[in-house]
């Protein structure tokens, strides 16, 4: 059996990051975590990082603005996955010094025979998980962030590093509670707010699973140098569909309130951060519909249900029976 990469994680006490690193330590990857000094004492994060200790995870100090260190870190490591929030994605160009200084993080051929071709299939994952930033029709705000992550994937290309780019699409622990209306709190039972005409299909992904098949494709050549998009056909809906899905489960019809598309693209502009930006995100995908608005091609990305079909992925309609 081939041996896993060992894997350093940057960012693995935030929202998605947990996730990453419960995953790839689970999966029996060596895994290490970079966290600052204070994460450990801080009361809630303090309780996540002993968690990371109880499942074997090596916690290294230090932080993005220590070069040194960084470089030390990535050193020990065949896979860099980072997973920091929107606020720091200009650090990643940090993360891409580090990796060109330390020059571990490439594709090594490991042996060869007349018969037998092994290689480590080394790679760095920028903090991507959500839309394909390559692929969108956005408006700001949102319009700038993606830009943000697309410099960055630009940046890592350019330098001819190894990558794998996950895009993950929505959060479904974080959207589906609301059925994404913004402000709520809990999933509407009498009206629903609905961009555009509802059609454009979007997809949800529990937490959980975006770090299950984030972990199976570290040691998989398959995504190596592409996009890995999950899809999982259980997973998307329109939002017409996903509220048609929630009045059979409540057993109630609530009211529909469709808002045109100029209407919208007045609302967020007369949105308040960060509510704009939500908004902004939401246009992009269900009134443009820039989750399934385009064909994979085999030349740039691949799906991960298909990938790995023995992963059992929680479906939205499975997510949505918790709140009923």
């Amino acid at each position: 059996m081939a041996q896993k990469s060992k894997i350093l994680i940057i960012g693995g006490t935030g929202y998605i990051g947990k996730f990453i690193v419960e995953a790839s330590a689970k999966a029996g990857h060596p895994t290490i975590v970079l966290v600052r000094e204070s994460t450990v004492s801080d009361p809630v994060k303090g309780k996540l990082v002993e968690n990371f200790k109880n499942l074997g995870v090596t916690l290294l100090h230090g932080d993005l603005h220590d070069h040194g260190n960084l470089v030390k870190a990535i050193k020990q490591v065949d896979v860099v996955i980072s997973t920091v929030g929107h606020g720091q994605l200009q650090d990643e160009f940090k993360i891409i010094d580090a990796i060109k200084e330390a020059g571990n993080v490439k594709v090594q051929k490991e042996r060869e025979t007349d018969s037998i071709c092994c290689f480590v299939f080394q790679r760095f994952y920028p903090s991507e998980f959500g839309n394909d930033v390559d692929r969108v029709h956005a408006v700001e705000p949102a319009k700038s962030a993606f830009a943000a992550k697309a410099k960055i994937r630009r940046a890592i290309e350019a330098e001819g590093i190894p990558y794998t780019y996950v895009s993950s699409n929505y959060f479904a622990d974080y959207f589906l509670p609301t059925l994404a209306q913004p402000g709520a709190t809990t999933p509407p039972r009498d009206k629903v707010i609905i961009p555009g005409d509802g059609n454009p299909k979007a997809i949800f992904n529990k937490e959980s699973d975006i770090g299950t098949y984030t972990i199976r494709s570290v040691d998989d050549p398959r995504a190596l140098n592409k996009i890995l998009y999950l899809k999982p056909p259980g997973n998307i809906y329109s939002l017409n569909e996903l509220v048609a899905l929630w009045e059979k489960k409540i057993g109630k019809t609530v009211e529909k309130i469709y808002i045109p598309e100029e209407k919208f693209l007045e609302d967020i502009k007369e949105a308040p951060f960060p509510i704009n930006g939500k908004l902004s995100v939401f246009y992009s995908v269900f009134v443009k519909g820039d989750h399934t608005n385009f064909e994979i091609e085999p030349s740039f990305g691949v799906e991960a249900s298909q990938l790995y079909p023995d992963v059992n992925y929680t479906s939205v309609e499975e997510c949505l029976n918790q709140f009923v």
